[in-house]
């Protein structure tokens, strides 16, 4: 008895042909939409992806970076600034439409010149804010967090002056649309402004995430405070001792990348270049100040307090002027370590976090006032601190017209220039206890992905922002 044949596949694809095609239609239009589509991988594929390293002739998939922006005032003494930043998943800053990482504005005089008029210092940020809102697509405001850190200028007002200045700040950012909590404008403590700028500065270097001993130390000379942060180690971080009453902790502990840094940071309040000519013009004693260059006759102003500031008719006196200024740096105040740096302030214990230190704000700008830095478009610039002592003397001997036409200064910024230079000068050797043959590196941006960024705690601020 024969067995019937058995269908062969093509028979039985031309028997149920119909079938097929109905099903096929479909199939193969969802597979060309896919096709079409970009490729990207969802929040929770890329957990890990930043370390791995793929194989020769392999690749790996990222998605198109999506755009977090953060906008944060600097409100300083000496003047207002803003910053605005764009950044991606991982946090890396994504360049702008012009190629720059940041916006960058300032302008002057800062909030505290406001005391008593709160209402105009909240008006003062209005430029800044438009540039801003300018900047920021309107699509993107609710989201984008707008911050405002007010440091050393507004800590000394009197009485309610700085709360009324803040309340009224609070409002002009909460109505500006873009996204705002009371708490986000607030005055720094001094070792946030330290720890930022520190977050800062080794962001841009690539530091974050390595060993301590890989980072960078920094120093920060605002106009009423000056700040010291480096990074120690677990030993040091055992035999710190506890801060003086009323004053924050020695260490701040961080987390970041994957490693745990303990930073040792402080502000020195009233030891920023504008605070620290009051604190050495109190301490003249006869009609003249030794540090007020030849032919000067004037009254310095910081805050709601004011001096004479008159020349001797010999002029500035180098070695006097220094004197002075060592003087009011209280050097000798009674301190509880064997290591300490000023006013009885302990100095960290130096170590690896320390060995190189990057020194920011007024350094840079006094080194390029009277012409340390011969380039106006540097952007770091490596010296040791005897330079300054030796552009002092320079200075010093001129007289108030000399060094304005010599430096190309105003008449509001040349009569403190050898005090200014003399007291930089002191506060490395004496106050930080920087060798006067050591080098240093003055930083006014850092190079980040070919770009420039400015070398201030404003990024820290902000990083924190878009990360919490």
């Amino acid at each position: 008895m024969r067995l019937p044949r058995q269908e062969t596949l093509a028979e039985k694809m031309y028997r149920y042909r119909g079938v097929l095609l109905v099903v096929s239609v479909p199939i193969g239009l969802i597979s060309f939409v896919l096709l079409l589509m970009p490729r990207s991988l969802d929040e929770a594929s890329l957990q890990g992806i930043d370390n791995f390293e793929p194989g020769p002739g392999k690749t790996v998939l990222r998605t198109v970076p999506e755009k977090r922006w953060s906008v944060v005032f600097d409100a300083g003494s000496s003047g207002s600034r803003v910053h605005v930043f764009a950044f991606d998943k991982s946090t890396d800053l994504i360049p702008m439409e012009d190629g720059s990482l940041e916006l960058f504005q300032q302008l002057k005089p800062g909030l505290s010149n406001y005391s008593g008029k709160p209402e105009l210092a909240a008006k003062s940020l209005t430029k800044l804010l438009n540039a801003a809102l300018d900047l920021v697509p309107s699509d993107d405001w609710a989201k984008t967090p707008v911050l405002l850190g007010a440091t050393a200028g507004l800590r000394m007002l009197p009485g309610d002056n700085a709360v009324n200045i803040l309340n009224q700040v609070r409002i002009t950012l909460g109505n500006s649309g873009f996204k705002f909590k009371d708490g986000w404008v607030s005055i720094l403590d001094g070792s946030k402004e330290g720890t930022y700028l520190w977050v800062t500065i080794n962001y841009l270097l690539g530091n974050l995430g390595k060993p301590f001993g890989q980072t960078v130390g920094v120093v920060d000379l605002g106009g009423g405070s000056v700040q010291m942060a480096y990074a120690v180690s677990e030993e040091t971080l055992k035999t710190a001792p506890k801060p003086l009453e009323g004053r924050d902790s020695y260490i701040v502990t961080l987390k970041l990348l994957g490693q745990t840094y303990h930073l040792y940071v402080h502000s020195y309040l009233r030891y920023g270049l504008y605070a620290v000519r009051g604190e050495v013009l109190k301490l003249v004693k006869e009609d003249s100040c030794p540090c007020a260059p030849g032919g000067y006759d004037g009254t310095y102003k910081y805050g709601s307090d004011s001096w004479r500031f008159v020349a001797s008719p010999d002029g500035a006196n180098v070695g006097k002027c220094k004197k002075l200024v060592l003087e009011a740096l209280r050097k000798d105040d009674a301190c509880s370590s064997l290591q300490c740096t000023f006013g009885g302030v302990w100095n960290g214990g130096g170590g690896d976090g320390r060995k190189k230190l990057l020194v920011a704000s007024f350094f840079f700008d006094k080194a390029l006032e009277a012409g340390i830095i011969t380039n106006p478009e540097a952007s770091e610039f490596v010296v040791k601190p005897s330079s300054f002592y030796k552009a002092a003397v320079k200075v010093c001997g001129k007289t108030v017209e000399e060094v304005e036409s010599t430096y190309g200064l105003s008449r509001v910024d040349s009569p403190y220039l050898c005090m200014d230079l003399l007291y930089e000068y002191q506060l490395l050797i004496e106050g930080f206890g920087v060798d006067k043959d050591e080098e240093i590196t003055l930083v006014k941006k850092v190079m980040y992905k070919g770009a420039p960024v400015e070398a201030a705690w404003a990024l820290g601020m902000a990083i924190e922002s878009v990360s919490s």
